[in-house]
């Protein structure tokens, strides 16, 4: 798979699972990694892989100064993978607080726009760039049972038809936008339930979760070159939940 030379990569929620291992994937291959996420955080695993932004994904104030950070030192921007993301957990629709769905919805959904709309708007004044927002099976299948999730379920969906509307905008001005959304995968967020992983394993006719290095292969594919006709485009891996 192939990149512009010296890619510039931007990567939100790069301090562990999916982001991280995207970031870490990038970096191998030879790009200029910015590594972005909230304020604080520290990578779930080594240590930080390229250059490092703190940023608020929910703050319109904090995207525009890590984009700023970003152009000031790199001049441009090649690729922005959207991965920062949070889950509410076991919490009934009835039962839910604002606050709560408030805080997911502001991450998921809107910390992507942010994201996206803002670091977009340097690559249509290239007149080129990549954009992977980082959704889920959720966005698809309602993933209720055991576990209830109807605010992560709703954001996840809300990002697949968003990318699918900055698809449709930005392709005629140099900038592709695409959505992979991932089934279970071995990262931090599956750690606090570990009395449902045999369950979701059984749920899923691969029999196991996904390793965040087999997302980053899908996230630098549709990134790549060898991607350019994919526009709008939710690639789903998911290892056959959605099969039955």
């Amino acid at each position: 798979m192939t990149w512009p030379e010296q890619a510039v990569v931007v990567v939100t929620g790069a301090a562990g699972g999916i982001g991280l291992a995207a970031a870490t994937w990038f970096a191998e291959r030879g790009a200029r990694v910015f590594s972005l996420d909230r304020p604080g955080a520290t990578p779930s695993v080594g240590d930080p892989v390229g250059e490092v932004v703190e940023v608020d994904v929910t703050s319109e104030e904090s995207v525009r100064a890590a984009v700023t950070t970003v152009v000031e030192r790199a001049g441009r921007v090649d690729a922005l993978v959207a991965g920062a993301g949070v889950a509410e957990g076991d919490t009934g629709a009835e039962d839910m607080s604002l606050e709560r769905w408030s805080l997911t919805i502001g991450v998921n959904l809107t910390g992507v726009f942010l994201t996206c709309r803002d670091f977009g708007r340097v690559m249509l004044e290239q007149g080129s760039g990549r954009i992977v927002a980082i959704a889920s099976m959720s966005g698809q299948h309602v993933v209720n049972v055991p576990q209830r999730q109807v605010a992560y379920n709703a954001s996840k969906a809300g990002v697949v038809a968003m990318v699918k509307s900055l698809a449709y905008e930005w392709v005629g001005r140099g900038v592709r936008v695409n959505a992979l959304s991932p089934g279970y995968v071995d990262t931090p967020l599956l750690t606090n339930r570990t009395d449902l992983h045999p369950l979701w394993k059984e749920q899923t006719p691969a029999g196991r979760f996904a390793t965040p290095e087999e997302i980053a292969g899908g996230v630098g594919y549709l990134l790549s070159d060898e991607a350019a006709f994919c526009v709008g485009t939710e690639l789903l891996m998911d290892g056959g939940y959605a099969i039955p």
